[in-house]
């Protein structure tokens, strides 16, 4: 028997991923985009001068997590971004936790990455165009220590 669409079903309808929720620390903010949310596990490669096997083996190696890109548009007075950023010193930045939750309709999270110790390392302002008929939007770049995954 098919689906009618009626309830959420867990196993025919993926989740739709346009609302979602971004908290830096326990501040929650608002985004237009996020990307990035990447882990990968490099491998290593060995080979025993003795081995009958004329290739190498490959192994698990150090796990290496991609940095976050978040994008939103820009709001009068709105310098969260810059002041974050302008808190590097020498190999020093204040760390935070940031969470992005997938919503479902009643704004409860269905998935939620945690992104730990993280820093901004990258801020990109608006391009200005004089015949431009869109929202001005800045990213930031973070840079962390481990993402988790958790679903509700």
């Amino acid at each position: 028997m098919a689906d009618d669409g009626s309830a959420q079903s867990k196993t025919v309808w993926p989740l739709p991923k346009f609302f979602f929720e971004v908290k830096w620390d326990s501040e929650v903010m608002s985004f237009q985009e996020v990307s990035g949310l990447d882990i990968e596990a490099q491998s290593i490669e060995y080979r025993h001068g003795d081995s009958p096997e004329f290739s190498v083996i490959k192994m698990p190696g150090i796990k290496k997590f991609g940095n976050v890109t978040m994008k939103k548009g820009i709001f009068k007075s709105d310098n969260k971004f810059w002041d974050w950023f302008t808190q590097i010193k020498m190999n020093t930045i204040k760390r935070l936790p940031v969470t992005i939750s997938l919503l479902d309709e009643a704004k409860a999270p269905t998935m939620v990455w945690t992104l730990a110790n993280a820093w901004p390392a990258k801020i990109t302002g608006t391009d200005l165009k004089s015949e431009g008929n869109e929202v001005a939007i800045e990213s930031i770049e973070i840079v962390h220590e481990g993402i988790t995954i958790a679903n509700a």
